[in-house]
């Protein structure tokens, strides 16, 4: 019974030793929202679709990402490119592209998949809100802004054939 007194006390003092030792330590804090957090590169944030360097989406609408997603949040709708209007390097681009952040995992299969890394993670990390249908992010929302030194695309137009 007295062993058991003199155990309890080395654990009471041992746990007291550990809390006394961590409160002098420095306390680390971040100062967000006054300084912008420093996340790791690795860091899987709200979802960019990237553009090349003539400005043109890179997304070709493959399904790809859709079809990796494991949640089944992304939801593609394809056109074709005309002469007239190129919004991306393929034969398709993705009129709608959209995910549903209240179903995304985060998990990153998508940008995985992506054969034109046209789908990345940023850092955008403030995605909480009280209204879900403001979670549902549009191609529009996660498409970057046009590259400062992007070339303008010449589309040429289409040979017209004479029909003989």
């Amino acid at each position: 019974m007295i062993n058991e007194v003199f155990k309890s006390g080395a654990a009471i003092v041992k746990g007291l030793g550990i809390t006394i030792k961590e409160m002098v330590q420095p306390t680390i804090t971040e100062d967000y929202p006054d300084v912008p957090p420093n996340f790791q590169e690795r860091f899987r944030g709200k979802h960019e679709l990237q553009r090349d360097e003539y400005g043109l989406e890179k997304c070709v609408a493959c399904f790809l990402c859709a079809a990796a997603c494991p949640s089944d949040c992304i939801y593609i709708e394809a056109t074709e490119n005309t002469d007239q209007v190129r919004v991306s390097g393929g034969e398709r681009y993705a009129s709608v592209y959209n995910i549903d952040y209240t179903r995304c995992i985060f998990c990153g299969y998508c940008v995985e998949a992506c054969p034109t890394d046209a789908i990345t993670h940023g850092h955008g990390f403030e995605l909480a809100s009280y209204d879900t249908s403001t979670l549902i992010m549009r191609k529009e929302d996660m498409l970057v802004s046009l590259p400062p030194n992007a070339k303008p695309v010449k589309i040429q137009p289409a040979p017209v054939s004479s029909g003989h």
